[in-house]
């Protein structure tokens, strides 16, 4: 299996103004990731978050199906991707609705990153009851999936009902658009064991997802673990192949980045057992952001395997 490599999208870096927040970085960055071979772009998900997480290191984020729907219209090729959308903040079906659309009109391109997410104040804001949120995961995994059959279905969920209801056209992927499930507790490994395509860790230090109330993946030992437990609940459960492990972002592109330690890491990333990982670009314009896209595709993605 060769190993994939997504790229962060800058869009949500709104303190460079039009730099990112415009049609034309849209534009510019997108095909940008897209020369230097990025397997897929990625934007995340937060429609309303607290001034307080936001003022201590917490960032803004566009609608990630608007975003991506623009990227869709200025490439080919580049997958699309969540990472991750928090599923209990929207009714399943319409969530489902937006992915089957983008699927169908990119000819096959969505990812869909998934998780139950760690904001509290946005669930509040949201009107979603925080502490269900793992309850609600699962239960609107399985509404969305039955949506995206194309057939009549009914589903009773948790304060709505669907009786008789279709959704079309259904997502070109079949049966639906690979689910990449984040989260790094235990019972986010039985979610993408049980439910999911992949699983999707955040691999960050134990002091980050202590303030951020999720658990925490920190080192070699941390991944193998999971892959272990992923294993022994799949033969459970009954999955033949237990699910493949697609990274979050784990490399930085900083201008004098050096290629060979990225290369590097990558190999060690797979050696370890991960198929797929990312890199985030750090720049203050698009321009650059561009010009580092690409010299990562040279330098890099074509030597990784």
């Amino acid at each position: 299996m060769t190993f994939t490599l997504s790229v962060t999208l800058p869009f949500d870096h709104i303190q460079h103004g039009d730099e990112f927040v415009s049609m034309a970085a849209v534009h510019e960055c997108s095909k940008a990731a897209e020369d230097a071979g990025f397997w897929s772009g990625t934007v995340t998900d937060h429609p309303v978050p607290s001034y307080r997480w936001l003022d201590n290191g917490g960032h803004y984020a566009q609608d990630p199906f608007v975003m991506l729907s623009m990227v869709a219209a200025v490439t080919t090729r580049l997958r699309l991707q969540t990472n991750i959308v928090v599923l209990p903040y929207r009714n399943p079906f319409i969530t489902a609705r937006a992915v089957s659309s983008l699927d169908a009109f990119s000819n096959g391109r969505v990812i869909l990153g998934l998780g139950a997410g760690y904001l509290k104040p946005e669930y509040k804001a949201l009107g979603v009851d925080f502490d269900s949120r793992n309850d609600l995961m699962d239960e609107y995994m399985r509404a969305m999936k039955l949506a995206w059959t194309g057939e009549d279905f009914s589903f009773e969920g948790t304060g709505y009902t669907a009786v008789g209801n279709r959704v079309l056209p259904t997502p070109v992927q079949t049966p639906h658009p690979p689910l990449l499930v984040g989260g790094n507790s235990k019972r986010a490994l039985r979610r993408t064991v049980e439910l999911g395509d992949a699983w999707h860790p955040f691999i960050v230090p134990k002091m980050v997802t202590d303030t951020a109330r999720t658990a925490s993946i920190d080192g070699d030992d941390d991944i193998i673990e999971a892959i272990e437990y992923m294993k022994v609940h799949s033969e459970k459960v009954g999955r033949a192949v237990p699910p493949p492990v697609i990274a979050s972002s784990t490399f930085q592109i900083k201008p004098g980045f050096n290629a060979q330690e990225a290369i590097d890491h990558y190999a060690h990333m797979k050696s370890i057992g991960v198929q797929g990982s990312g890199a985030s670009v750090l720049a203050t314009s698009r321009s650059e952001w561009c010009d580092l896209a690409r010299q990562f595709g040279e330098e890099v993605i074509s030597k990784v395997d």
